[in-house]
């Protein structure tokens, strides 16, 4: 593995545009050495790289960049890791209950519409008029 990484390296390798790496720099979440004439190229550690990955890991459990920064930046303090571990579970327990009231909101409204089409089918039913078969 590399020592050092370029934009390039780390948006081919995590599939990402070069823009939505800078982004990730502008939030504080990466911050790359500069390089070259005016300090143009951007060179990334393997704790950019690192961090990187938390975030895209954070990003699909569906935590804010905000809240990953807070998590990945904790990481950067102390070896004591029993406050990170509390304030990742309280974090995670956050996104539960946000999730869940979202499925729950998800189900009604799809018990909703399958109550509307039992309805429209005994309509057409009644008319005489078969229904148009429709997956249930």
């Amino acid at each position: 593995m590399a020592t050092t990484f370029t934009i390039s390296d780390l948006a081919r390798e995590f599939d990402l545009t070069t823009r939505a790496i800078r982004f990730y720099e502008d939030m504080g979440l990466l911050q790359p050495e500069r390089s070259g004439p005016g300090g143009r190229n951007r060179v990334y550690s393997p704790r950019d790289r690192t961090r990187l990955k938390l975030t895209l890991r954070a990003k699909r459990l569906g935590l804010s960049l905000t809240e990953a920064k807070d998590l990945i930046d904790m990481y950067d303090s102390p070896r004591d890791t029993v406050p990170q571990l509390r304030k990742f579970l309280q974090v995670l327990a956050e996104h539960r209950g946000q999730l869940e009231s979202q499925l729950a909101d998800l189900q009604a409204t799809l018990d909703e519409v399958k109550a509307h089409e039992r309805e429209a089918r005994t309509l057409l039913g009644k008319s005489g008029k078969a229904a148009n078969p429709v997956s249930a």
